[in-house]
């Protein structure tokens, strides 16, 4: 029994490293990675009924947070590091990390079946999340200078990817230019930049959360489709266009191919994890 509880605090906290990783990594839903480690639903029930939720869930709690910040700390100097050495690559990289979680996404949507709700929810969420990014990117060509209101603005933003699982917010704020300041000033534990963005985060995770666990109780197989619709059309919109040379686009795959095989060995060793227990 120990050495059951031991595994699982070590799990725990590779689970919030993982997720506070993917909090910070472009592309990449921490959300995402809340519903493949079986982490989703009791952190929805805790933010929605605070006192019972984390009385109730703690010691998982406590672990999960530990290396949340752990990762995002670690990960936020990395990739600032990595988009210095090659935004392209980097980029590629993520799309790679995304794809490798669609799988068990997938599969997680249709726990409780598919019915034809379930594929017009993920079609159409696809479908109109393209048409907003390509409208921001290259129709309205939206350009902002940081400052506190776009830091708490995006805050916002994150607030709204962490509570729905697959809604990344950072194709948004690459198309708006905000997500390198924003990476910047969080790697540097800059205030200016640190303290709009959690307010702006914390508002919104408390103003939605208990909606949010509500519709993925009572329509749990469309909104979970509707994720999956979300993943895709983020993917799709951060695949990188242009190339100086020819010989960078199969160097780009081969990047994205590593992340597909780190993020699917990961979803592989958690599914082994959760039969063992």
């Amino acid at each position: 029994m120990k050495k059951m509880k031991k595994g699982n605090l070590i799990k725990n906290l590779i689970c919030g490293i993982a997720i506070g990783a993917g909090a910070i990594l472009p592309g990449i839903s921490g959300g995402v990675l809340c519903v493949i480690f079986g982490v989703y639903k009791p952190l929805m029930e805790a933010l929605a009924h605070p006192l019972q939720g984390f009385r109730k869930n703690w010691k998982m709690f406590l672990p999960i947070g530990i290396g949340w910040v752990m990762g995002f700390v670690l990960f936020a100097n990395i990739i600032e590091w990595i988009f210095n050495v090659s935004q392209l690559y980097a980029t590629w990289l993520f799309v790679g990390l995304i794809l490798g979680t669609v799988p068990a996404l997938y599969k997680e949507a249709g726990n409780k079946g598919r019915t034809k709700a379930s594929y017009v929810s993920m079609i159409l969420t696809a479908v109109a999340l393209i048409i907003i990014l390509v409208l921001v990117k290259y129709v309205v060509h939206i350009t902002v200078t940081p400052n506190t209101g776009w830091f708490l603005f995006a805050g916002g933003l994150w607030g709204i990817s962490f509570v729905v699982p697959g809604l990344s917010s950072s194709p948004m704020l690459l198309a708006l230019d905000l997500y390198e300041p924003l990476n910047h000033g969080l790697a540097n534990l800059d205030f200016k930049v640190l303290i709009p963005w959690i307010i702006g985060m914390g508002a919104t995770v408390l103003l939605v959360a208990r909606a949010v666990n509500y519709f993925f109780n009572k329509k749990e197989s469309v909104a979970y489709h509707a994720v999956v619709g979300i993943v895709v059309a983020s993917t799709l919109m951060i695949v990188p266009l242009e190339y100086k040379s020819i010989v960078q686009l199969p160097i780009g795959i081969l990047f994205g191919a590593v992340g597909y095989v780190v993020a699917f060995i990961s979803e592989k060793l958690d599914l082994k994890v959760k039969e063992e227990e």
